[in-house]
């Protein structure tokens, strides 16, 4: 690694920034890799409407602390571009169950095979499921925090 290109990286830097540095470089090359999408991190909510169909916006907001503003700009964007729907909540009107379409659910195996071939690429292994496990549970602890 040549150290000159690589200078932000120090041990003394915030562990976060690190996080936030693997997850930016991910981003990056996925989006070069699917250079026809242009979602960047909206991608992670087509994600878990795809792993929990008739899921809502407020789970999404709770999911990834975001806005409900900023979550409903994104959801529209999705829709528009043929990625989700919204069914109303027959059990709340004022509410509605998200899925993904044809589209978005071809896009998923995709965009995981992509992710697993980035993992590899940066030496991520099964050899990493316990540091897996453990900022999982760093995460779970962070949302607790703030829902405090």
């Amino acid at each position: 690694m040549d150290d000159k290109s690589h200078q932000a990286i120090k041990d003394s830097s915030p562990f976060v920034a690190w996080i936030h540095n693997i997850s930016l470089n991910q981003q990056k090359y996925m989006k070069a890799k699917f250079n026809e999408l242009d979602l960047g991190h909206d991608v992670r909510y087509i994600m878990y409407i795809y792993d929990n169909p008739d899921c809502s916006q407020e789970d999404l907001v709770n999911m990834f602390s975001q806005s409900k503003g900023n979550i409903a700009k994104v959801l529209k964007k999705m829709e528009d571009e043929g990625f989700i729907k919204r069914d109303v909540n027959p059990e709340n009107r004022r509410k509605y169950m998200l899925y993904t379409t044809e589209k978005g659910n071809e896009l998923v195996p995709k965009y995981r095979e992509l992710s697993k071939k980035w993992e590899e690429e940066v030496g991520i292994t099964d050899k990493d499921a316990e540091l897996k496990k453990r900022l999982k549970e760093i995460a779970i602890r962070g949302m607790n925090l703030i829902e405090e």
